[in-house]
């Protein structure tokens, strides 16, 4: 052999006669694939999630947390006591007990403030009653007893009006108010709101009782 001999040298071939196999970057190719479905599949899920997490919030914005006005209404009423005059001398003093029912719509507690409910004989004041503050559960409807004295003592005179009213036995009545206070949604969330009353009735003289109770 001579010194500075050089030998090519040559890979060997496989022993089974093939060449490689690309097996391999097969099974990259379906392994990166399957690596994307599953992406997409937990993108889809997290896309579904945010649409459903939407459509609650929507839900509960426009019912559980939409504040609405409760409703402050004269219902009914009793007499314990009930002197009115004649056509030709006409007067009226009358001891009411009017029925009133604050009515709250709302998912949270309505905590309203003092108020004074005042009494009109076509448009002169003729008594008012005093409702002191306290609260109307969620979704309730709180019914109150209300002492008023209704009279015509402080009625312009002469009163022909009332002479006409009392000969066909209708006394004409409105009744107003106005109710302030605030809805507690939660502990946090907290918004004012005020009620008006505004209600006609008639006193009817013959069967000593309220009728005709239109509020609006």
């Amino acid at each position: 052999m001579v010194d500075g001999e050089q030998h090519a040298t040559y890979p060997l071939a496989p022993a089974n006669g093939y060449s490689r196999s690309h097996e391999p970057e097969s099974d990259s190719d379906d392994s990166r694939e399957l690596r994307q479905k599953k992406r997409m599949k937990y993108l889809l899920y997290f896309v579904a999630f945010v649409i459903f997490q939407t459509g609650v919030i929507v839900v509960f914005t426009l019912t559980i947390m939409k504040v609405r006005t409760p409703k402050f209404r004269v219902q009914s009423a009793t007499f314990d006591n009930f002197n009115v005059g004649t056509p030709t001398n006409p007067a009226f003093d009358l001891s009411m007990n009017a029925r009133v029912s604050i009515k709250n719509a709302n998912f949270g507690t309505f905590k309203y403030q003092n108020t004074t409910m005042n009494f009109f004989y076509r448009g002169n004041p003729v008594g008012q009653a005093a409702i002191p503050k306290s609260s109307v559960g969620w979704r309730s409807n709180k019914k109150i007893n209300v002492a008023v004295k209704l009279s015509s003592a402080n009625l312009p005179t002469p009163n022909s009006q009332l002479g006409t009213d009392l000969s066909i036995r209708l006394l004409p009545l409105t009744s107003q108010a106005e109710l302030k206070g605030k809805v507690a949604l939660t502990f946090i969330f907290k918004k004012k709101k005020a009620t008006q009353m505004n209600c006609s009735m008639e006193v009817a003289v013959a069967s000593q009782q309220l009728a005709n109770i239109v509020c609006e």
